[in-house]
Order: C-alpha cells, then structure tokens, then sequence
C-alpha cells in the first residue's frame, strides 16, 4: 500500500465544529423555522416553536418531522429556512484553524446536516473553503427517496463507498456524540470537537463537558491543532 493511500479522510462537521453556530446561526435558524412552520402549517407561533423542538429532539431535524407528518418538500424547506440575511456578519470561527486543516495529511471533507448552500456561505465567511476537497450536505444524504442525515448508520455506509476507503481510514470530528458513535459502530475514529460544546443550545451535550470521553471517541479536542498528534 503507498502511503498515499494510507492517508486518513477527515470528515468534519461544520456548526459548533468549524465555527461558533450557537453564538448567532441557531438563534436566527430557531426564527427561520418558526416562521416558516407558522406560515406553511398556519400555526400559531407558541404551536410552531413548540413543534419544531419537539420534531427536533424525536428526529434529529425539524425537517425530517415536518416531512413525515406533514408532507412539507424538503427541499423548499432548507431553501426558506436557510436564507438568513446577513449571516456572513455573524460567523465566528478560530484564527488558526486554516493553518491547522492545511497541515493535515489526506483527503478533508466537510459532512453537515445543514443544505450546500448555508454551508459554502459559512466556509466562504470563515475563509476555510479552499481547505476542503468538498461539501458533502443533506442534499446528499438520501436513500431509496428518503433522507438519512446523521447519525444515520446507512448513510455512513454509503458515504465510505461513494469515497472508495474503508471506514477504519476515515476520521469523523464533530461536536454531537450520536453522530461520533454511529460512526465508531462502522469502525471510523471519532473526535469529539468541545470548543463550543458549553455554549451549544442545541444537541443532546446541552451544558455538557465530561471528565472522562466516552468509549466510542478515540480523542476530545478544543482546538484543530489538536489533530496533527492522533
């Protein structure tokens, strides 16, 4: 084996690992969404703020509920929901963090939930897209017509032959434990990304910082540098 080919994927996850979503990105999410629930469903907006979060937590995305029960596109979803006017000037990220991704050996990819277009629109802001071989989206993540985001294992499956390496090569950092132990079932390492993770109003880390990592993350990190010594 050359050790090209023994360079390991880096697949990263984009809010509360790139960049700082909860100090601005969620909150005008949150408002997106509750707009477009009350709009499309005709909702009050005690009623659709209440069943985006509820959708949220039974699912892993609003979206995902609000297709199944009913019958919202998804597509037109993230498109309305993600529009957020002047989310450029709210991006935060780390000034070190293009140096840290740039001295990583391998293929880098970011892998988020969220739609391409939010995404390169953070990337761009961040000054962190030419640091990525690509952007793998939600977009991307469906199955015989359905959506499988993370922390769904099928779609890790497929993600591992559509970039022809076995799971073991690849290296997932991230911020939400579901999403690393779906992935460490599959035999991928996981990094538990915890720079934001006490800030975050979102995920099941909600206030979180455990003294001892769980069994299925190979290694904790609050800073990219980190990387280069696992």
């Amino acid at each position: 084996m050359t050790r090209a080919a023994r360079r390991p994927v880096w697949l990263f996850d984009l809010d509360n690992t790139l960049h700082d979503a909860s100090r601005a990105a969620f909150g005008m999410l949150d408002v997106s969404m509750n707009a477009y629930i009350e709009r499309e469903l005709q909702l009050p907006a005690p009623q659709a703020d209440a069943l985006r979060r509820d959708y949220w937590r039974r699912y892993g995305a609003t979206m995902l509920g609000l297709v199944r029960h009913h019958g919202v596109d998804a597509r037109h979803f993230l498109h309305h929901t993600h529009l957020l006017p002047g989310l450029e000037d709210h991006v935060e990220g780390h000034a070190h963090d293009k140096a840290a991704l740039r001295r990583l050996p391998g293929r880098k990819y970011v892998l988020t939930n969220a739609p391409a277009r939010y995404a390169r629109r953070v990337l761009g802001a961040l000054g962190l897209a030419r640091c990525f071989d690509g952007v793998i989206s939600i977009e991307q993540m469906r199955m015989f017509g359905q959506f499988r985001p993370k922390p769904d294992r099928r779609m890790f499956q497929a993600l591992v032959a559509r970039l022809r390496v076995p799971a073991t090569r690849c290296v997932l950092v991230e911020d939400t434990l579901a999403h690393q132990k779906a992935a460490r079932q599959l035999g991928m390492r996981t990094v538990w990304m915890q720079r934001y993770v006490r800030r975050s109003s979102h995920g099941p880390e909600v206030g979180v910082y455990l003294h001892r990592k769980p069994t299925y993350v190979h290694a904790r990190i609050r800073s990219l540098q980190k990387l280069r010594r696992l």
